[in-house]
């Protein structure tokens, strides 16, 4: 007998062999023994977890001459040309190749022939989801309503393509992935029969690169056999496959941790001599953060998917980390990972990526932060606490001669005890904080004049101006209002509706800091609604400094309509402009 590979030759032949997908194995037998089979069934699951090896034994378990325990025996005729793929009555047909709404046409009019020699007419269409929506629309009404006599079997690995109508005219059925574990034991069992000498990491680094497929990982099975023989250890596994070797990552860590940069670029370029895909090296890196992260939070390291070895190793170096700083990490990489295909220059952004996470600070925690803030701020409050000015490492040159502002800065230091205490500034992310006195001019001292309502009508439109620099609306609307009068330390201006009211309550603070700037004063200000009390009495107060100004300040002299430039004169006429 020529050569099988390992994935057709111990391909499953009856429920209880499918790896991983007992949930289904159970269902279908279970509906065979109550003879409540449905006739159409979807699959749906990634590659190689088992779809189509399902559908085949289902096929021969209905057409069976003489199943055991609603397993088919895989010995009588009807069984072996089934397996053989000699049967007429079990139709497997490629999705992708026969996507047309012509081979529908043809497939609905083949069910109506009854089996040739089973009970059931039993038709497995292979990634269903390739094809076409007029070959789907067309296939509705034989599947909704099909003869007796005929079972379909669907498989897809993408099912977000399929149809609603589709799916609702089927039972469907979800495949798992295959764990690392379940794949490791059929490999181990495949190898002893084999005959074949495997250890336990090499078997784990088949079962990973498999990615939950069985059969990707039986044909990794069988590409190591022809580079090893008989005999396969994990290093030469690494070798044949170009896997990174976990070690590595743990170099990454200790240089991480260690804050050596030279050691981490040495890794850099040891992966770049060997041959290694730097987007696999990220991949790795990524999961080996992960399984630190697990280890940190958990403590639980049988979640790892590693040897017991590395798993004591993981739960080791996790401690030397916080859980902060290996999200951060895993930040990093994970960043790189994603930017790196579009990079013409892959070295670069993971050489970049080791120097970003070697000299990475360490976090803190909030809390311990606000603790020790609060600690110091009640050290200063009860001023038994010496403050001593940092000294800062400056590259300007000082001055020979002290300046007048030293002089004041000693004249603040007598008079410390009457100052708020110092501003707290965190220098680094680190736990070290220190405090810095913020050393200025001393403050202009404000005007102890009382100010009138009328010094604020004097300088109301100087105060308009200075408003409309900063905040241009609020000028605007703040020269549509008035100045009321004092009182109590308040300055009340009058509003002409609600919109002014809120805009200038919304402002309220920026517009009492410009305005005691520039007054040389403290005062509130209280904006109100202006009522027809408080307009007559804004418009006599306006109305005696109108007057004053007036006498102070002549009317501008205006130019004669008739000698005004004939575009002024046109916008007059033509557009009823008037002079302001």
């Amino acid at each position: 007998m020529s050569y099988q590979v390992t994935a057709r030759k111990w391909r499953p032949m009856v429920f209880d062999d499918v790896i991983g997908q007992t949930h289904i194995s159970n269902t279908l037998r279970n509906a065979l023994a109550a003879n409540r089979l449905a006739h159409a069934f979807i699959f749906s699951g990634t590659r190689g977890c088992g779809k189509t090896t399902t559908a085949r034994i289902l096929a021969r378990a209905v057409n069976c001459l003489s199943p055991k325990n609603f397993e088919p025996c895989n010995e009588c005729e009807i069984c072996k040309e089934i397996i053989d793929g000699r049967s007429m009555d079990v139709i497997e047909i490629d999705g992708a190749s026969n996507r047309g709404v012509d081979e529908i046409r043809n497939l609905r009019e083949s069910v109506r022939y009854t089996p040739s020699r089973g009970k059931k007419k039993v038709y497995i269409i292979d990634e269903v989801h390739m094809l076409t929506k007029e070959a789907f629309n067309a296939l509705l009404k034989t599947l909704e309503e099909p003869p007796a006599h005929i079972l379909f079997i669907f498989a897809t690995t993408e099912i977000h393509k399929v149809p609603a109508t589709i799916l609702s005219r089927c039972q469907r059925y979800d495949f798992r992935r295959i764990s690392i574990e379940e794949i490791m034991s059929r490999l181990r069992y495949i190898a002893e029969q084999e005959r074949i000498t495997i250890d336990e990491d090499a078997l784990l680094i088949i079962a990973k690169k498999g990615d939950g497929s069985m059969r990707d990982a039986q044909s990794i099975f069988d590409q190591v056999i022809s580079f090893c023989g008989t005999t396969i250890e994990s290093v030469v596994v690494r070798n044949a496959l170009s896997v990174v070797d976990t070690e590595l990552f743990f170099r990454v860590a200790d240089a991480v941790q260690s804050k050596n940069t030279k050691a981490a670029l040495d890794i850099v370029d040891e992966v770049v001599r060997n041959g290694f895909d730097i987007k696999e090296f990220l991949v790795g890196l990524n999961e080996h953060f992960r399984n630190m992260l697990i280890a940190k939070t958990t403590g639980n390291v049988q979640l790892i998917e590693e040897s017991e070895a590395f798993r004591k190793r993981f739960a080791h170096d996790a401690a030397q980390f916080s859980t902060n700083d290996i999200l951060r990490l895993m930040k990093i990489v994970g960043d790189v990972e994603s930017s790196i295909r579009y990079s013409a220059q892959p070295r670069f952004k993971l050489e970049v990526a080791v120097i970003q996470m070697t000299k990475m600070e360490q976090s803190i925690k909030i809390d311990e932060l606000l603790t020790q803030i609060e600690e110091l701020k009640k050290k200063l409050q009860s001023g038994n606490h010496t403050i001593t000015a940092p000294q800062f490492v400056s590259n300007e040159i000082a001055p020979a001669v002290p300046s007048p502002k030293t002089f004041l800065v000693e004249e603040r230091k007598i008079k410390y005890t009457a100052q708020p205490p110092p501003a707290v500034r965190i220098i680094s992310p680190s736990t070290e904080i220190r405090v810095e006195e913020k050393i200025s001019v001393a403050p202009v001292a404000l005007s102890s004049v009382t100010i009138t309502i009328g010094d604020v009508q004097q300088r109301w439109s100087a105060l308009v101006e200075e408003v409309r620099k900063k905040k241009i609306s609020v000028g605007t609307i703040l020269a549509e209002s008035s100045p009321l009068d004092i009182s109590n330390g308040a300055l009340r201006i009058a509003c002409k509706d609600d919109f002014h009211f809120s805009t200038l309550l919304r402002n309220k603070d920026f517009l009492i800091e410009t305005l005691n700037t520039l007054l040389q004063t403290r005062l509130r200000i209280e904006p109100i609604i202006a009522t027809n009390q408080t307009s007559t009495q804004t418009a006599s107060t306006l109305r005696q400094t109108t007057s004053n100004n007036a006498e102070e300040k002549s009317p501008p002299q205006r130019i004669p309509l008739d000698q005004e430039h004939p575009l002024i004169q046109t916008l007059y006429k033509e557009f009823g402009a008037e002079r302001v």
